[in-house]
């Protein structure tokens, strides 16, 4: 009887552990087609005439566009999953490619980025749901997991951009499509395994932790907001602007650019998957302490040394920044446990809007000054770390 017991917990295990890697790989396409976006903007400002602010625009459009409605996501699926809504958020942002490579207005343009911003709010709250619940407790793991597959994605889109689309035209997008399609068929799958599982149940209306008053929730959650906020407009200014900054101050070329925009994205996706395990052992309130205020000394330095130092820079800077996002969202989870979709919806759609108004933000301040200000400015956006100082030991957490 044990035998039998304890082989269909491994095989339990392991579908759990393939479903974890589908939905990374899902997260992986989703967020490749979604950066597409800022990769070509190089090609969007040239072809439509564009200045920074409206490039800004377009990142605000489609950051907003997802911020609004991905808590709005999490709070319906907290009561009612909706696992087969993931096919629908892949649809969206198919329909937001084909719309950027054949829009022939700037409105046109705002209105692929919004749909591509629909996309990611319906994807990202439930995604991470199933992500939470294949983990097997071990939840920073497979938040790292799940955020891996899209911090990968995120580093595809500037090699995509540069060595397919640019030598192509805008149109070639449209053949990114078949990438839609795929996880598309993927997310039914994991749907069909979410609902036989029994996890697409109606759920009773959950409570946060047992006798936490609201503001010992609320206060925590208003600093991981901060520490949101300090990370994601940092991170506005590389993928927006990283490519214009380099080209202008050592006038590399667009293609190498798109490259060493890849290289800091790529050092990204690995700090991500170096987050949430580390934050499993040694606790995620360290790991935030140390992802925030730890790369602060990177971005100071960053806007006055040369090139080769940049790149070395921009590799240490994704490492450690991009660490803390798997614990962040962890971290809120355990702040309000049985509230999953509304939290990740809440975090999700928080980075993007951040982003969105911290790109457009900073599109104006280069206008206005130049795009090296940008980064002078954005290098003291870790000081607001130290925020992090403050937030609660959870009783559960094993580290400082």
């Amino acid at each position: 009887m044990s035998v039998v017991v304890e082989t269909g917990a491994r095989a339990s295990a392991r579908t759990s552990f393939a479903v974890l890697v589908a939905i990374s790989v899902c997260h992986m396409l989703n967020d490749m087609m979604q950066v597409l976006l800022p990769a070509i903007y190089p090609l969007l400002k040239g072809g439509f005439h564009l200045n920074f602010a409206q490039i800004g625009l377009i990142t605000l459009v489609y950051q907003v566009t997802a911020s609004i409605l991905q808590p709005m996501v999490g709070l319906y699926t907290d009561a009612r999953p909706q696992p087969f809504s993931l096919p629908v958020g892949m649809a969206f942002t198919l329909f937001g490619l084909v719309g950027l490579a054949f829009a022939g207005s700037y409105l046109e343009l705002l209105g692929a980025a919004a749909l591509l911003g629909v996309g990611s709010s319906i994807f990202h709250p439930e995604s991470s749901r199933i992500a939470r619940v294949a983990s097997g407790g071990k939840h920073g793991f497979a938040q790292s997991i799940f955020q891996v597959g899209g911090n990968f994605g995120q580093s595809l889109g500037p090699l995509l951009a540069a060595f397919f689309i640019l030598p192509r035209g805008r149109e070639s997008m449209a053949w990114f499509a078949l990438a839609a399609l795929l996880g598309m068929a993927i997310l039914s799958a994991i749907g069909v395994w979410f609902r036989a599982n029994g996890h697409a149940r109606r759920r009773v209306k959950p409570a946060v932790v047992a006798g936490a008053k609201p503001a010992r929730v609320m206060v925590p959650l208003v600093l991981l907001g901060v520490l949101m906020m300090s990370k994601f407009v940092y991170l506005a200014s590389i993928n927006s602007y990283y490519i214009f900054y380099l080209m202008h101050r050592f006038h590399v070329s667009v293609q190498a650019a798109q490259v060493d925009l890849f290289i800091f994205l790529a050092a990204a996706a690995a700090g991500t998957m170096i987050g949430g395990p580390v934050g499993d052992r040694v606790g995620r309130r360290a790991v935030i302490i140390g992802s925030i205020l730890g790369v602060l000394p990177f971005t100071l330095v960053l806007p006055y040394v040369g090139l080769d130092a940049t790149i070395g820079l921009s590799v240490m800077i994704g490492l450690i920044l991009s660490s803390a996002f798997s614990a962040i969202v962890v971290f809120a989870n355990d702040l309000m446990p049985g509230r999953v979709g509304a939290v990740s919806g809440l975090f999700f759609g928080l980075a993007f809007g951040v982003a969105g108004l911290g790109a457009a933000g900073l599109g104006v301040v280069a206008d206005w000054t130049s795009i090296t200000t940008v980064y002078r400015i954005c290098a003291f956006l870790p000081v607001l770390g130290i925020v992090a100082l403050w937030l609660p030991k959870p009783v559960h957490d094993t580290g400082a």
